[in-house]
């Protein structure tokens, strides 16, 4: 099971102390001084409700300085989600100071910041990052300000597994550290240290505490330093790369020899290629990947990693950058070809896990006549069903969020979501969060394609074909007149969302 997000970190009352005057950790290279409290205000959409935005929330976090020349604060993604207002806080200052997101990486849980008033930046000591992977056993500090104080917090653990984790933030795949100290709600986004202290990474998600206790889930350092290297590289938040296919372990050996492998040979099938990846133009279904930029990949689907350890090969793929080259060793039809994909770049996803680097922050929407229509996601499909939404929501709806994969870049599943009383519509209120699958003869490639369709439509009706073959039809010119009408009864601003003005 995934872990689950958490908002800070520290482990039961046993293991978590607060450091005195008298006993100061920065003599043992602990740089204290640098963790601050991050405080947001939250400003959600309601994606039931797409033109408008939830009752706000407010958080606390932790975050840290990496970089006093530029100054640079990093955090959690997830602690200025949809944020409206952030503001750092010193260590043992009174004072809180307005800060600026400059950039967020959803996949890998972190966020810049920085503060613009001076006096914030004034002996603020900065945080070294470790360039190297700490080992298992050693020991860790996780520092932050969770809850139960106002007060910072030095937690103690113990490293006890590093492999590659799913971060809840985005469903991300990439390499986490297992530290045996949960991590509780505030201390997101703060420093864990080693003994030398060099910070190995960021805390930010625990273990369900229905399934274990006292685990939590540290970003490595070497994952931040990517998001960090990606930024100045590209000038912006790009992500990490994944290889866009389907696979299946080979740990079988009459698998194995029916696709052509000798006994020497290891490597994953490929069970399908996604349309919008890079490896659409290099890799087929039925091949079987043995290497990726010469590092031989097992049967289970792993790589060396280090003495002892492997790790899943996508860690591979994840450290290389957009735009860069990727060689790959593949079997096909029992003859070993050396590939190469020339460049790497972001495959589109059909119902995307989050909306957050949309041009236009939040969900896009247009309305005819009552009729809600939206874009099919992650968080329509929580708002709608709640966080259990794979076992209630509607099975073609759950099919294609978890199973089903975009054939070109611009396709969107267009949803029906809901539809407003009207004299127009009436007989037509059990027509909800239904997919639409074409508008007259045409089918539907995408929410503003959907909306250029119904407002090009000539004829006297407006057809709209949704999901098992349900029809809705209109009369066009009184639909198109009914809208300010609906709009206004329902308080309403605008039929369209700001990207489809």
């Amino acid at each position: 099971m995934p872990p689950k997000k958490g908002k800070g970190a520290a482990p039961s009352p046993s293991l978590q102390r607060q450091p005195s005057e008298d006993e100061d950790l920065t003599a043992l290279g602990v740089p204290l001084d640098a963790v601050v409290k991050v405080w947001c205000v939250h400003s959600t959409p309601n994606f039931s409700l797409p033109w408008q935005r939830r009752r706000q929330e407010r958080s606390t976090g932790s975050g840290f300085c990496i970089d006093l020349e530029r100054r640079i604060l990093i955090t959690n993604a997830h602690c200025v989600e949809w944020h409206a207002q952030v503001k750092a806080q010193r260590r043992g200052s009174d004072v809180k100071h307005l800060a600026k997101v400059l950039s967020v990486g959803w996949e890998c849980d972190a966020a810049v910041l920085t503060v613009e008033d001076d006096e914030f930046w004034e002996g603020l000591q900065a945080v070294k990052l470790s360039q190297k992977l700490p080992h298992l056993e050693e020991d860790v500090l996780c520092v932050g300000f969770p809850i139960g104080g106002d007060t910072i917090s030095v937690t103690s653990g113990v490293i006890s597994r590093i492999e590659v984790t799913t971060y809840t933030q985005a469903s991300a795949e990439l390499l986490g550290i297992q530290i045996d100290a949960a991590i509780n709600s505030g201390n997101s986004g703060g420093p864990a240290f080693n003994r030398n202290g060099d910070c190995v990474g960021i805390a930010f998600q625990s273990m369900n505490a229905d399934e274990a206790e006292n685990i939590g889930y540290v970003i490595p350092s070497v994952v931040v330093t990517h998001f960090l290297k990606d930024l100045l590289k590209h000038g912006e938040y790009t992500g990490f790369p994944t290889l866009g296919v389907e696979t299946q372990t080979m740990e079988n050996a009459q698998l194995r020899q029916a696709f052509g492998m000798s006994d020497k040979q290891k490597g994953v099938l490929i069970n399908r290629v996604l349309p919008t990846s890079a490896a659409a133009a290099v890799l087929k279904a039925s091949d079987v990947l043995l290497a990726f930029d010469g590092e031989i990949i097992g049967n289970d689907g792993t790589v060396r990693f280090r003495k002892h350890e492997r790790v899943l090969y996508s860690w591979l793929v994840a450290q290389k950058f957009f735009g860069e080259k990727a060689a790959l060793t593949v079997l096909r039809e029992g003859k070993q070809l050396e590939l190469e994909i020339p460049e790497l770049y972001k495959e589109a996803p059909l119902v995307p896990v989050h909306l957050f680097q949309k041009p236009e922050p939040g969900p896009s929407y247009f309305i005819i006549a009552g009729l809600v229509f939206t874009v099919l996601s992650e968080p329509l499909l929580e708002s709608e069903f709640g966080a259990e939404w794979e076992h209630k929501a509607p099975i073609e709806m759950v099919r294609s969020a978890i199973q089903a994969h975009a054939e070109s870049r611009d396709q969107q599943l267009v949803i029906l979501t809901q539809v407003l009383a009207h004299e127009l519509t009436m007989g037509y209120e059990n027509l909800e969060n239904m997919q639409l699958a074409a508008v007259g003869d045409v089918a539907v490639r995408n929410l503003r394609h959907a909306m250029e369709l119904a407002e090009a439509c000539a004829g006297p009706y407006l057809r709209f074909n949704l999901q098992q073959n349900q029809v809705l039809i209109l009369r066009a010119e009184e639909a198109r007149k009914a809208t300010p009408e609906v709009l206004e009864k329902h308080g309403i601003p605008h039929a369209k969302s700001p990207d489809l003005r």
